[in-house]
C-alpha cells in the first residue's frame, strides 16, 4: 500500500483508505469524511495554503 498526505491536516494517510476524491485529475486521500468534506467545499484553497490541521466541524 503507497502513503500519501491528506492535503487538509497533513496527516500521512494509507492510499488504502475509503476516502478519497479526484480533482482536477488527480486523487487525493483523507484521513477521515471530515477532511474529505472540507477539501470538497473548497479544494483550491488546502492547494494553494497547504494543510492547515484538522477541520473543525461550524
Amino acid at each position: 500500500m503507497g502513503k500519501a498526505i491528506d492535503p487538509v491536516c497533513g496527516m500521512e494517510v494509507d492510499t488504502s483508505t475509503q476516502y478519497k476524491t479526484i480533482y482536477k485529475g488527480k486523487v487525493y486521500y483523507f484521513c477521515s469524511l471530515m477532511c474529505k468534506r472540507a477539501f470538497e467545499a473548497n479544494p483550491e484553497y488546502y492547494l494553494t495554503h497547504g494543510p492547515q490541521g484538522m477541520p473543525h466541524e461550524h
